[in-house]
């Protein structure tokens, strides 16, 4: 009878099993300079993503604001559509003029955010009569507003009845009078309740720029 086949094992030299693990760390160590730089590029990517993230957002709490314009108070200053830049800090380097544009918090809504121009500082007399602005008895050059200053019924300003701003307030106004609620309705507002100084409009493209103080300084 013819025996059947059998497969002999002949296990492997120390040469082979030492060529075989050299073999192998060879490949390990050439994979892994083909996947490091990958590595070190996501890990580039992702330090520069969270760095650019976190400066964002500390720019964003503490220095500078986007805002939309919503609504026809600042025409012809501002329409709606207009997006600007509020700096936080502006009012920590100088005080605040008469002739400011100014974002705050409404004093009826917190939530929401107004868009106005300081017209009175702190302990200014604002006098209306017949739609001429005084401060301190000096009339406003207001070549910036759309439309002689109204008074609203039951207000809180009446014609020719002098209003003094209180301390730590201010007097605000929107420049298209007919269509603001202001100051002349709701009184001065807190100074703490401003948000930022309207200093730069990026959008639209036409109308780019710094935003300039059009009263002269001697008022401010």
């Amino acid at each position: 009878m013819q025996r059947s086949s059998q497969l002999s094992y002949k296990p492997l030299s120390n040469y082979t099993k030492l060529a075989c693990k050299t073999e192998s760390v060879f490949l390990k160590l050439k994979l892994m300079k083909i996947v490091k730089p990958v590595i070190d590029f996501v890990m580039d990517i992702l330090e520069t993503v969270v760095f650019i993230g976190s400066l964002f957002i500390v720019v964003y709490l503490f220095i500078l604001t986007p805002n939309q314009v919503k609504g026809a108070s600042m025409e012809n200053t501002f329409h709606t559509g207009d997006y600007i830049l509020t700096s936080r800090v502006t009012y920590k380097f100088r005080k605040l003029e008469r002739g400011d544009v100014i974002v705050f918090k409404s004093p009826k809504n917190p939530d929401i955010e107004y868009i106005k121009r300081i017209i009175g500082l702190p302990g200014d007399i604002i006098n209306i009569f017949d739609g001429v602005v005084k401060v301190n008895n000096i009339q406003l050059a207001e070549g910036y507003i759309a439309a002689t200053t109204n008074l609203w019924e039951g207000g809180c300003i009446q014609n020719n009845v002098p209003y003094t701003v209180p301390s730590d307030n201010i007097f605000v106004m929107g420049d298209n009078r007919p269509r603001s609620s202001d100051s002349r309705e709701f009184c001065a507002v807190p100074i703490d309740s401003i948000i930022g100084d309207v200093f730069y409009r990026y959008f639209p493209s036409n109308v780019i720029g710094v935003i300039s103080n059009p009263l002269p300084k001697s008022i401010r």
